[in-house]
């Protein structure tokens, strides 16, 4: 059966692209959100994971306001980025695991989870920064599954209801006819607000129990409402719904924090990043 072996979180800001296409790591301003990765990257290269799912959501490049699904899963054989005019690079095609693709959406369908199946799926910031991230090299290392969760359009699907996602992808994953090792990735954050009356909104506070509860209380966020969750983290901030899922996929019981780094803020947005061993 495949392996999963930890759990991968990072912001997903499209600064970070341009940062990364323009050398800036060590410029003062990035240097303490790059410097959270290193420690990281030599986790990866000790685990050795061969494939990723990725929880994320899209920003208007493959799904729009007209139509969007609550949950998404790819089953493409690769996936494409394109320009979404924010000046990224695109990048080469990274490579889709099929199989793992398809034995997730059946076991979804199983447990009663409605989904849409994508056999044709662009992919965009919110997917490719945190990949670029954590394996800089040109080519990415790892085959990927995308798995979209809709926190752009409301109705959103509750904290709970993500998590309990999450958790049922990590059933499926384990029941992988297969001897590969798995990382779970969520991406977007942490709180943030783009719009509006509390534009430049953050709330470190609410975004350190939260990373904290990831490492031992899974559940915790999943007390608070949508609406709740909106009000502490800002409108974008709920994208942690993201990171939710990919703690419910490693299992209740505690994992270890291999690595965590914090920082405010980049593009008016508070950056978090974190590496969670499976227990």
């Amino acid at each position: 059966m495949a392996n999963i072996v930890g759990g991968l979180a990072a912001s997903h800001i499209p600064a970070i692209g341009g940062a990364i296409a323009k050398g800036l790591q060590q410029d003062p301003y990035w240097k303490p959100f790059f410097d959270g990765f290193p420690p990281i990257r030599e986790w990866l290269g000790q685990v050795k994971p061969t494939t990723a799912v990725v929880f994320y959501n899209d920003h208007g490049l493959n799904f729009f306001l007209d139509k969007m699904p609550t949950f998404a899963v790819g089953a493409a054989t690769e996936y494409r980025n394109a320009d979404e005019g924010w000046g990224i690079p695109t990048l080469p095609p990274i490579q889709g695991c099929v199989d793992l693709s398809w034995h997730l959406i059946n076991h979804l369908i199983e447990k009663e989870f409605d989904i849409v199946t994508c056999q044709e799926m662009l992919v965009d910031h919110a997917c490719t920064i945190p990949l670029k991230l954590f394996w800089p090299q040109e080519i990415c290392p790892v085959r990927i599954v995308p798995v979209n969760l809709n926190t752009v359009q409301f109705p959103l699907p509750s904290a709970k209801r993500c998590y309990e996602f999450g958790k049922t992808i990590g059933e499926a994953i384990r029941s992988w006819d297969s001897n590969e090792n798995v990382v779970v990735i969520g991406t977007g954050g942490l709180s943030h607000q783009l719009d509006g009356e509390r534009a430049g909104f953050i709330n470190k506070k609410f975004d350190l129990e939260f990373m904290q509860s990831l490492n031992d209380n899974p559940e915790w966020a999943t007390q608070y409402s949508i609406h709740e969750l909106v009000e502490k983290t800002g409108t974008q901030g709920i994208e942690l719904l993201n990171w939710l899922a990919m703690r419910g996929a490693l299992g209740a019981t505690k994992a270890k924090t291999v690595h965590s780094n914090y920082h405010i803020p980049i593009s008016n947005t508070a950056t978090g990043v974190m590496a969670l061993a499976a227990a």
